[in-house]
């Protein structure tokens, strides 16, 4: 099995030293399409170009390589390299995401359940020492950070407010099928 989180603390260097945030390096795919997937954004806009993944995947795709040229080979067989922004919907990894999104509403999934529940979801209400605040309709919730196996962002009106695109130079000229 692939460990990402070495992954993660190999190419985070190259990613900060190109200007973005590493959000998150996960394996998708599974044998059939092994896909090193990889989450990056610009610190002040949360986002990114396509033009920023291709530099991003130009830069890991050399650091990769020279690893295994190396005999360092973090990953076993052939695989895809994605690199992509978090999207709408992000995934949230850091505790700073924590923070950053509090207000808006997020999906919790646990790492071992608690009082029986599998996932909390509610208003994330921020961070306090190692416990995320959530507002759920039964009440707050404490989540420890070290029990969450995966969260995200679920898609509301707030959240689309909030991720406006910087940019919608080009939209018109997007044509459908139809």
């Amino acid at each position: 099995m692939t460990d990402t989180a070495a992954i993660a603390r190999l190419i985070e260097p190259a990613v900060t030293g190109l200007g973005f945030d590493l959000v998150r390096v996960a394996m998708i795919g599974g044998t059939s399409d092994p896909t090193l997937q990889v989450m990056a954004e610009r610190p002040d806009t949360r986002q990114l170009t396509i033009d920023d993944c291709a530099d991003i995947s130009r830069k890991l795709s050399e650091l990769l390589d020279a690893e295994e040229a190396a005999g360092r080979d973090p990953i076993d067989g052939g695989y895809r390299l994605e690199v992509s922004s978090p999207g709408i919907d992000r995934p949230l990894t850091r505790r700073k995401d924590f923070a950053d999104w509090a207000g808006h509403e997020a999906r919790i999934k646990y790492a071992q359940p608690v009082d029986g529940a599998k996932q909390v979801s509610g208003i994330i209400g921020g961070i306090s020492g190692d416990s995320i605040n959530v507002a759920t309709p039964k009440g707050e919730r404490q989540v420890e950070f070290g029990n969450i196996a995966s969260a995200k962002l679920l898609l509301t009106d707030k959240l689309i407010n909030a991720t406006a695109p910087l940019s919608t130079e080009g939209a018109d000229l997007i044509k459908t099928e139809g």
